[in-house]
């Protein structure tokens, strides 16, 4: 075990983590092995997996057939180059399935490796679609404060979390971001959108990206209202709207597709994560009929945008047996139904606890706001953020979770397996509420 822990200080630089952290204490958990909704570490430690790590194992850990599904494809044809019109079969029956259960109209797909390519994707697309037209103009991505869209070039200037624009030292041009509809409300925010694409100037933007539930910046589900006035904005000044469906897609919020639950389509779709459960790297974007009817007939030449694995015959075979498991074992329905459930432990929980405040969930994408006052929705000082510490007592009770506490938050954010079942969400519930009941203690806040 120490040798692991020595390897890995010397030779692993980990993604979002604390370089020096990791130097002096070393990797908080070294992971063995997944079963279901939980993981085991090196020492037999068992945890309740409660962000599908990085939102992403929709169908739970250690399913045979996925690891099958590789392999017989890394058999047959394990890699294969679709630059250049060359195809092969897993990817053209996985764009197809991918049409037949996205929204009305978005019918054809580019592949990327993952969440932040085809973020970055889908901006070359839309200035491109713009370009072709004789609008080179229109370049400008809107997106929303709070938002969080990846880390490649493109796609951390789209992200509305300052934490991470000054790693590299400054962001891309032509990037704006407006309010969020969280702690404003529809009519404030769609105030701030169309205040930015006046301000900015309508025939200058190209698109707006924004994610159907705010994921990284806290679980922020929308008002029911929100996207459909967007949606009618876009409309309004000839501006295309794409949905980020990195962590909602393939069942996350109870529908295949988070927009879905607005009945609003989107003019593009990024998606990653859940199409895969995260067995293998794999994403990309979707567009409508009509912009790929613009490409068809516009685009001259050589689409200069493409990666090594866009379309990886192996990736693709997986999506396409994890697609299949999503549908075969109703896990859509199964986050609807196991997410109004884990609602109901939450506003329970509320209920018995001092510092809980806001609780939702959208199919099993939750949140837990900790706050100093409830009734007034006073925040701890910034000083003393209190999701970190709740964050600590879940991991010593073996429940992983994420801490959310950009600006004056402190959110706990959720997204199992969706094959959760009841017992487990009580498990899971149970836990979360001893581990606040622990915190609040330490705060000196007494129990009701």
């Amino acid at each position: 075990m120490e040798n692991l822990i020595d390897l890995d200080k010397m030779h692993f630089i980990h993604p979002t983590s604390s370089i020096k952290q990791q130097q002096e204490e070393g990797s908080k958990i070294i992971f063995e092995k997944g079963d279901g909704i939980y993981l085991t570490d090196k020492n037999e430690n068992v945890y309740i997996d409660a962000m599908s790590s990085l939102w992403n194992v929709n169908i739970g850990h250690g399913r045979k057939k996925l690891a099958e599904a590789a392999a017989e494809q890394m058999e047959k044809l394990a890699f294969s180059s679709a630059f250049s019109t060359f195809s092969h079969e897993p990817a053209i029956k996985l764009a197809k399935k991918i049409a037949t259960i996205t929204p009305t109209g978005l019918n054809a797909v580019f592949f990327t490796s993952g969440g932040s390519e085809s973020n970055d994707s889908a901006v070359k697309l839309v200035r491109h679609y713009w370009k072709i037209q004789g609008q080179p103009n229109r370049r400008k991505i809107i997106s929303l404060k709070r938002g969080y869209h990846g880390v490649a070039a493109a796609s951390t200037s789209v992200t509305g979390i300052p934490e991470f624009w000054g790693m590299a030292g400054h962001l891309m041009t032509d990037f704006v971001h407006a309010d969020t509809p969280y702690g404003k409300g529809t009519e404030k925010a769609i105030t701030s959108l169309r205040h930015v694409i006046e301000e900015e100037g309508p025939e200058t933007i190209a698109a707006f990206m924004a994610e159907p539930v705010q994921g990284a910046g806290g679980v922020l589900i929308p008002p029911d209202d929100y996207f459909k006035e967007v949606r009618e904005l876009c409309n309004e000044y000839g501006i295309l709207l794409v949905a980020d469906e990195v962590i909602t897609g393939f069942g996350r919020t109870g529908r295949m597709f988070g927009m879905e639950n607005w009945g609003v389509i989107p003019d593009m779709m990024t998606f990653a994560k859940g199409v895969t459960s995260g067995y293998i790297p794999l994403g990309g974007v979707v567009v409508s009929d009509a912009i790929h009817d613009v490409l068809k007939e516009k685009s001259e030449g050589t689409l200069f945008h493409g990666f090594t694995y866009s379309g990886h015959p192996t990736a693709a075979a997986v999506a396409l047996k994890n697609i299949e498991i999503i549908e075969q074992e109703k896990l859509v329905e199964n986050s609807r139904k196991m997410g109004e459930q884990l609602v109901k432990g939450f506003q329970k929980m509320k209920q018995q606890l001092d510092i809980v405040g806001d609780v939702r969930t959208i199919g099993l994408l939750g949140a837990v706001e900790l706050v100093q006052d409830p009734k007034t929705n006073k925040r701890f000082s910034s000083d003393m953020k209190v999701a970190p510490k709740v964050i600590d007592a879940l991991h010593e009770r073996g429940v992983i979770c994420r801490a959310v506490t950009y600006e004056s938050t402190d959110i706990i954010c959720f997204a199992p397996p969706l094959i959760m079942e009841q017992s487990q969400i009580d498990t899971l519930v149970d836990k979360l509420h001893d581990a606040i009941l622990f915190v609040q203690k330490q705060l000196g806040v007494e129990h009701r």
